[in-house]
């Protein structure tokens, strides 16, 4: 089947996931059962180093060409193709190399305000019990070190929410006509119309999809407590070695440690006010610049109080 027609670019923590677990249902698309794989993310081999876990990520790439192509074979006849990475919206030679294998695919990405993405990330991270700082800030300003030390773009906090710098580059190497904006509110608040709006996007029958499966959905808290710092230093000791064990062991070993530290459920905490106000000078720019490149209005992204919604 060749390479896909379009692609779930971005970005990470902004409902990607759910828009992929929806479109699977479509009768006119096909996308393959391993989402992000990752394939335009190198020019080759990935990584074999990196922050807590990713080696074992980087061990999840689909990087050569002939198995990338293989995830299509199943395809039905007929069937538009396409695939979901969050990453590839943020990284601008992941754009070029896009250009030169699939010059005509369609580019859906999902926003979302980039402090509470930012925080979504880092919840994500620390419920895996691969994120060493309990602080959510402390975390963001590590960002530095962690980067110089080659940890994965998904440790990318503050940088992967400057949305207006990569959807600048983006346009700057696809036509305009090519790309979805949409917000992640929208997937949310209104499912029906913003499944219409990306099937009518890729040329596929609409009125077909109406809501987002919620198989997703985590209500795992996890405290900072002495237990979930020992069961956690586990965790980040398992995905610094557990790459040279196969899989079934690894998953074996880990399931174990996962469910005593999941043993809490409830609200999964939320970014508080003092959080966006010391992260959204970090966004305010790009976010005039997002403005800016494509006409539309991101103002609600710099209230402090995220739930004052600008008109």
């Amino acid at each position: 089947m060749g390479l896909p027609d379009f692609l779930i670019a971005g970005v990470p923590k902004a409902g990607t996931t759910a828009l992929h677990a929806a479109l699977v249902r479509h009768p006119d698309l096909f996308l393959p059962s391993v989402k992000e794989p990752k394939f335009f993310l190198t020019d080759g081999r990935p990584p074999r180093h990196g922050g807590p876990g990713d080696v074992q990520t980087y061990q999840e790439h689909v990087w050569r060409r002939r198995d990338y192509e293989a995830l299509f074979d199943p395809a039905p006849a007929g069937a538009l193709t396409g695939e979901a990475t969050p990453f590839y919206l943020y990284d601008p030679a992941t754009h070029l190399r896009i250009r030169k294998l699939v010059p005509d695919v369609k580019l859906i990405v999902l926003l979302r305000d980039p402090v509470d993405r930012a925080h979504s990330n880092w919840t994500h991270l620390w419920v895996a019990g691969l994120e060493p700082e309990p602080d959510f800030l402390t975390a963001c300003w590590a960002e530095h070190r962690r980067r110089a030390a080659g940890w994965a773009d998904f440790w990318h906090y503050v940088a992967l929410g400057r949305y207006g710098e990569q959807v600048r580059h983006l346009y700057e190497v696809f036509d305009r006509e090519q790309v979805l904006l949409l917000r992640y509110r929208e997937l949310k608040d209104d499912p029906a119309a913003t499944l219409d709006r990306v099937c009518a996007f890729l040329g596929v029958r609409t009125g077909l999809l109406t809501d987002i499966p919620k198989e997703n959905v985590n209500r795992h808290v996890v405290e900072d407590n002495q237990l979930n710092r020992v069961l956690r230093g586990l965790l980040r000791a398992g995905g610094g070695f557990g790459h040279r064990f196969p899989v079934p062991l690894r998953l074996a070993a880990r399931g174990p440690l996962l469910t005593l530290l999941h043993r809490r459920q409830g609200r999964r905490p939320v970014t508080t006010p003092a959080e966006r106000a010391a992260l959204l000078p970090l966004f305010a720019d790009d976010i005039a610049l997002l403005q800016d490149v494509t006409g539309q209005s991101y103002a609600d992204w710099l209230s402090v109080d995220r739930h004052v919604t600008a008109p």
